[in-house]
C-alpha cells in the first residue's frame, strides 16, 4: 500500500512544481554602500546578497548587483526591464543612499558626485519613479522595497550651489503612491530615520523582510504587518516601516495556504461581494491623519482586506501624538515660534557660534541621547543629529539652528554632559604623542550605526510605454 501513496505524492510534487514554474517572477536586487564621494554604508551589499538568495529560493529570476556605478546600474536596469515584461510578479529591492529634490526621488550609484540640482537632472542619479514605471509597468503584480538612507549626503553642496533660485532639497525621499497592483514598502515612516544595523549584518528592515516575506502560505500584506511589528520591536519602537499598497488580489510568494486553511477562512469570503464598496471606502480614508476615520473603516469592515493596514496606521498616529505631547511637555515655556520658524545656514550664522559653543551644542545633544562626536565642527553627521533632535522636539527639520532653537536647546536639562576633556575632543589615537600614563576616558554613548533613508511614497510606478527607450531617454532628463 505504500507504493500508491508514494506515486500520488510524486504526482502532487510534479503539479506543484509545474504551477510554480508557470508563474513568471523577476526581481531586481541591488545594494550600494561603497560610495566614493560620501560616507560609505557597510551593510547594503550584505542586504542585497541575502535578499537575492531568498528570492531565488521561491522561484524568482534575480538581476543582482552590489556597489554599482551609474553605468553598471543602468545595465542591470535594462536587463531587468526586458525580463520583467509581462511578468506575473516583478519585485524591486534597493538598499543604499537615496535623495529627493523638488519632490522627485533618486537612487545614488556609488560614483555619484552631486554638486547641484543640474547634476541630478542630467543623470548623475537614477530617477526612481521613471525607473519603476519603465521596468515594471507591464507586470501584473509589482512589489517595491526601498531600504534607503534618509540623510541626503549631498544636501549641503546642492543648497550652496543654488544661489540664483530656490531648490527644495529634502532630507528624506519624497512621497510615493502605488498604482493598481502595486505595493511599495519603506524601511521607516515619513520624516523618520532608518537604521543600517551593525556592520556586517542586515539592517532591521531587511532582516524582517528576510524572516517574513517568503513564509509558506503567508499573504504579502500579512507578511508586511509582521515586518512592521518585528522592526518596531527590534528597534524599541524607534523605527516603524511604512508603505502604500493598491494590490487588488492576494499575493503569496511561497505558496497559498493549504485547502483546509482556505476552507476555514471561507466565511469571510462573503465580504468579497462588497469589495468595490470597501475598496472605495478605504481609498477615501487610507491617507487620513484622523484615527476616528480609520476606526470607522474597522467598524464597517471588522474583517476587511485592509484591516491590518488600518490598525498599523492608527498605531502610528497614536504613537506620533504621544511623542508630540511628550515633546510639548518637555518644552514647557519654550517660545511658540520655535515650533514654526525655519532654520538654515543664514539663521545659524546669525547666532555667531564659535568652536567652543559648537562643542557645547554637540555635548548637549549627546547628553540628551542624540549621539555625535564633539569636534566643534558641524559636519554632515552632526547635521543629521540636529535634524533628529529637531524632529523629536517638533521643530522644523533642517539640520541647522536658529536663535530660538539654540535657546531652547540651552534650556533643556542634560543628564551628565561630557566635559571638554572627553575622548571625543582629543586627537585621534594615531596622532597622539606617546604617553606612559593616561587618564581613564569617560564612557561615551554608543554611536548609532550609519543610517538609511527614505520617506514618503510617490507617483504611480505602474505605467504604459516601452522600457528601453523610456529608461535611456528618461534618465537623461
Amino acid at each position: 500500500m505504500r507504493y500508491p501513496t508514494l506515486i500520488l505524492s510524486v504526482i502532487c510534487m510534479v503539479f506543484t512544481a509545474g504551477a510554480a514554474s508557470a508563474e513568471k517572477r523577476v526581481a531586481f536586487v541591488v545594494g550600494n554602500g561603497a560610495y566614493k564621494n560620501v560616507a560609505p554604508l557597510p551593510n547594503p551589499s550584505v542586504d542585497a546578497k541575502a535578499m537575492a538568495a531568498t528570492l531565488r529560493n521561491v522561484g524568482f529570476e534575480v538581476v543582482e548587483g552590489s556597489n554599482l556605478t551609474r553605468d553598471k546600474m543602468t545595465e542591470r536596469l535594462l536587463d531587468f526591464g526586458k525580463k520583467a515584461q509581462g511578468a506575473d510578479v516583478a519585485l524591486f529591492f534597493y538598499a543604499g543612499h537615496g535623495i529627493a529634490i523638488s519632490g522627485t526621488n533618486y537612487l545614488l550609484p556609488i560614483d555619484a558626485d552631486i554638486k547641484s540640482e543640474m547634476d541630478v537632472k542630467l543623470g548623475a542619479a537614477i530617477n526612481i519613479d521613471l525607473t519603476l514605471e519603465q521596468t515594471m509597468g507591464d507586470a501584473k503584480v509589482k512589489l517595491v522595497f526601498l531600504d534607503a538612507c534618509r540623510d541626503n549626503p549631498f544636501a549641503a553642496k546642492i543648497k550652496s550651489n543654488a544661489a540664483t533660485r530656490s531648490v527644495n532639497v529634502q532630507t528624506g525621499l519624497a512621497e510615493m503612491k502605488s498604482g493598481e497592483g502595486t505595493l511599495i514598502a519603506f524601511a521607516t515612516g515619513p520624516g523618520q530615520t532608518a537604521l543600517d544595523g551593525q556592520e556586517g549584518n542586515n539592517s532591521p528592515f531587511t532582516r524582517a523582510l528576510l524572516a517574513n516575506l517568503t513564509q509558506p502560505g503567508v499573504e504579502i500584506q500579512q507578511a508586511m504587518t509582521k515586518v512592521r511589528a518585528q522592526v518596531n520591536e527590534e528597534t524599541s519602537k524607534g523605527q516603524l516601516p511604512w508603505g502604500h499598497t493598491n494590490l487588488i488580489g492576494t499575493v503569496y510568494l511561497n505558496g497559498a495556504p493549504a485547502p483546509g486553511a482556505v476552507a476555514a477562512a471561507a466565511p469571510a469570503a462573503g465580504a468579497s461581494k462588497a469589495s468595490d464598496v470597501e475598496l472605495e471606502f478605504w481609498r477615501s480614508i487610507k491617507d487620513s491623519n484622523k484615527p476616528e476615520e480609520l476606526n470607522a473603516y474597522l467598524t464597517n469592515y471588522p474583517n476587511g482586506q485592509f484591516r491590518s493596514l488600518a490598525l498599523s496606521r492608527i498605531a502610528s498616529l497614536e504613537s506620533g501624538a504621544k511623542d508630540v505631547n511628550a515633546t510639548r511637555n518637555l518644552s514647557t515655556g519654550i517660545d511658540p515660534a520655535t515650533f514654526k520658524d525655519e532654520a538654515n545656514q543664514t539663521t545659524e550664522d546669525q547666532i555667531g557660534l564659535d568652536k567652543g559653543q559648537r562643542r557645547d551644542v554637540q555635548r548637549r545633544l549627546n547628553g540628551l541621547g542624540f549621539d555625535t562626536k564633539v569636534t566643534g565642527q558641524f559636519d554632515q553627521s552632526t547635521r543629521s543629529v540636529i535634524t533628529r533632535w529637531q524632529a523629536a522636539r517638533g521643530y522644523p527639520k533642517s539640520g541647522y539652528l536658529n536663535r530660538l532653537q539654540h535657546k531652547a536647546l540651552l534650556t533643556e536639562i542634560v543628564a551628565a554632559a561630557p566635559t571638554a576633556s572627553s575622548d571625543e575632543e582629543r586627537p585621534a589615537p594615531k596622532r597622539r604623542a606617546p604617553s606612559t600614563v593616561q587618564a581613564q576616558p569617560q564612557a561615551q554613548p554608543q554611536q548609532p550605526p550609519p543610517q538609511r533613508q527614505y520617506s514618503n511614497p510617490g507617483p504611480d510606478p505602474a505605467g504604459a510605454g516601452r522600457f528601453i527607450g523610456g529608461v535611456v531617454g528618461g534618465m537623461l532628463r
